[in-house]
């Protein structure tokens, strides 16, 4: 086989991107092309055939184009001390998540830095005795390992529902324990990578979303359709659990279609349920309530609003419904409606819109707690129930809140806050004042020697991009410097401030850390998102290069020293930035990435996703769908940027086929010579449940790989005795 027409830049043995030879080539992707006619516009794929994702074929081609991948990167010097140093940063310190607060117990996920993943931990009060739940590390074996998905505590705090999946899959199997005796319930659930449970006030049984049972025949995209909503009583066996919400359901009053997951919902001390139907990736949901009764299936729900409405968060307090809406009010506000007689056309808005993006709402019993995002910094606001007043809650520094967790029977509220080199700490409001807890100790790591600052990068067409940079104090900007900028951009998810550890890395070696704001996100609520969302979707990748061409122009870096990254949707960010100017980086990080969105339908989650980025069922879709297709945007013959793609062969987001078809598309086209390689976890999914040491592998490797291309002198291929490689 004449392996340079598909692989330009490899005569006899591999070229290293720089002239350094190894002794095999990543495997050749067989083109076998397939043509579309999308209304009247043939687009050919020409690795169609990596779809079926557990033929083996493709899994052997992944498995050597890891082996290719992971020889490259082996033969980088300094990347097992660079590896060392990263994994040093990741593990400077404490890290808790997901605050619960239930029957005055306090429960939470913690990682301590010896531990590779999250534990579930329970406190008899805030400064109680703290008490292992659950250890995931103690079920690893065998090159396997488990990750708590997400938990609920009861009303009472007597028992945790918690989903466990292994190796990144996602693949949530629910467990029961009781938190005084550590009893585990006999059963089990699986099928529940949506569970939400949700207790009722027996703290005997819980609400959960249940996947359909496959049979025979079926294909990838049926994973996620037709769930239900269903009851379990601790004890029983989940094969008998009733049905309440789904398709197919006799008696069924409420209107759910195949891609729509329905859940129940239940608030402490309330006498309200409610019945929440989530449209796929659309973040408005259909909200219906109902009044608590001893037969769940005799519920009489009543509807609260629809997807026109844009509700997508509520809360409950009395007979006072509130509901976070962003109809007519781009940054979001705050209306409430009567639970016992919902009417939103009679409702009434206790949080106007503002500059602020109202963020979230949460129930305590002395008020409503607003989070909101108020340019780029977290802020925090209460509700007063008895005359809707509204007392800002004063922080003890700025930064990203987690939270306010609350109880809905109790006063006051948990948060956090943190920033890019501040270590999180976590306060609780108490009446007017906000006061420390003790909830882990101080980060080991002095991070003082490191500083942000927020600028904004002008997009092509004027608009003002925010760019956050991190860096070292006192660092000379000469256009020399590496820089990693990163960007995502979608589902109107906004990418606050959180604190950089494996990042200090690259900092402490005078690199520059930069993540783009880019259009798609929610930092200026759903305006920001509308605008890179569906026809919208270029706006996306061009803001990317708006912030690398500021970058440039102000000497951070250069497009010898610019790196950008994009994880899951920010795949198609990067992806197409690279297709559009290819001169402007000197390396692509892709990690499971978005790559080919043409086809993202048949990915397993690709109907809901549909609702983000188009379908191919209409001509509008197939446009909006085609514009960001990276597989379909690369040229022959172009000099491509060395790209270091990953896939995690458990993922149930971004198929393993997408990247697949992204790298056999630039080893096929690029002329640079540059490499162009893929790295493949056989024992990871989307990176959810991941241990830290997966975690720090990748980055350690991608940073190595970065200061190989830029001719970082430590970091040079060895070619002969006293010769390094040349850029």
């Amino acid at each position: 086989m004449e392996l340079y027409k598909y692989f330009p830049g490899l005569l006899g043995s591999c070229v290293l991107g720089m002239g350094a030879a190894v002794a095999a080539a990543p495997p050749v992707a067989p083109v076998e092309p397939v043509v579309d006619d999308y209304f009247g516009v043939r687009v050919t794929d020409n690795y169609r055939w990596m779809e079926d994702r557990s033929a083996p074929r493709f899994v052997d081609w992944i498995k050597g184009q890891d082996a290719y991948a992971r020889e490259v990167l082996g033969r980088i010097p300094h990347r097992d001390q660079l590896l060392e140093r990263v994994s040093s940063h990741s593990g400077g310190g404490v890290v808790v998540s997901a605050l619960r607060t239930a029957g005055g117990h306090l429960f939470y996920l913690k990682r301590s830095p010896e531990q590779e993943s999250f534990r579930l931990y329970v406190r008899d009060g805030q400064a109680g005795l703290e008490r292992l739940l659950v250890d995931p590390d103690q079920l690893a074996a065998a090159n396997h390992h488990f990750a708590v998905d997400y938990f609920e505590p009861s009303p009472d705090g007597m028992r945790v529902a918690y989903g466990l999946s292994q190796d990144g899959s996602e693949n949530s199997v629910i467990h029961i324990i009781e938190t005084d005796s550590l009893r585990q319930a006999p059963e089990t659930i699986d099928r529940t990578e949506y569970g939400s449970p949700a207790w009722r006030a027996d703290g005997r049984s819980f609400y959960y979303n249940r996947f359909a049972k496959l049979g025979p025949g079926a294909v990838e995209t049926d994973k996620y359709l037709n769930s239900r909503a269903l009851l379990h009583i601790v004890g029983s066996d989940p094969e008998r659990d009733v049905a309440l919400i789904g398709t197919g359901l006799a008696g069924n009053a409420l209107t759910v279609t195949p891609v729509d997951v329905p859940s129940i919902v239940t608030y402490a001390g309330s006498p309200y349920e409610f019945a929440v139907i989530n449209h796929g990736a659309d973040p408005a949901v259909t909200l219906y309530v109902a009044r608590s009764t001893a037969s769940a299936a005799g519920a009489q729900w009543r509807k609260v609003a629809d997807v026109s409405d844009a509700v997508t968060e509520f809360a409950v307090h009395g007979r006072k419904l509130y509901l976070l809406t962003h109809k007519d009010a781009a940054r979001y506000k705050v209306i409430q409606t009567d639970a016992d007689e919902p009417d939103l056309s009679r409702s009434k808005t206790v949080i106007a819109a503002g500059a602020r993006v109202v963020e979230s709402i949460s129930a305590a019993a002395d008020g409503l707690y607003v989070r909101d995002l108020d340019a780029g910094q977290g802020r925090i606001r209460k509700l007063i129930y008895a005359d809707d007043s509204v007392q800002e809650v004063a922080l003890p520094s700025t930064g990203t809140i987690a939270g306010p967790s609350t109880d809905p029977r109790r006063a006051g509220a948990l948060f956090s806050l943190q920033g890019w080199v501040n270590p999180e700490r976590f306060y609780r409001v108490a009446g007017r004042s906000v006061q420390p807890v003790d909830l882990v100790p101080p980060w080991r790591e002095d991070l003082s020697a490191y500083t942000s600052e927020e600028v904004r990068a002008r997009a092509a067409e004027g608009t003002e991009i925010p760019l956050s940079i991190v860096y070292k104090r006192g660092l000379k900007f000469d256009g020399h410097n590496a820089v990693w900028l990163t960007g995502y951009g979608a589902y109107g998810i906004a990418y606050n401030p959180r604190l950089l550890t494996r990042q200090i890395a690259l900092l402490e070696d005078g690199g520059v850390y930069a993540v783009a704001h880019v259009r798609g996100g929610g930092e200026f609520g759903e305006d920001w998102h509308r605008a890179g969302f569906m026809a919208t979707k270029p706006n996306t990748y061009r803001d990317l290069i708006a912030c690398a061409e500021y970058l440039i122009e102000r000497g951070i870096g250069s497009a010898a020293s610019l790196a950008i990254e994009g994880r899951s949707a920010g795949g198609i960010t990067v992806g197409m930035a690279l297709a559009e100017r290819p001169d402007l980086f000197r390396v692509v990080f892709s990690g499971v990435g978005d790559s080919n969105t043409l086809r993202s339908e048949k990915g397993t989650d690709g109907p809901a996703n549909s609702l983000e980025y188009g379908s191919t069922t209409s001509r509008a879709g197939f446009d909006a769908l085609y514009a960001v297709d990276s597989t379909q945007h690369l040229k022959e013959h172009t000099p491509y940027p060395a790209v270091l793609l990953t896939t995690g062969m458990n993922d149930p987001r971004v198929a393993p086929w997408q990247p697949g078809k992204m790298t056999a598309g630039l080893q096929a086209t690029t002329s640079s010579g540059r490499p162009i390689i893929l790295l493949a976890d056989f024992g990871a999914g989307h990176g959810m449940g991941s241990t830290r040491s997966q975690r720090d592998r990748e980055f350690a490797d991608q940073l190595a790989f970065l200061y190989w291309q830029i001719g970082r002198p430590d970091y040079q291929v060895k070619v002969g005795a006293g010769h390094d490689e040349k850029p």
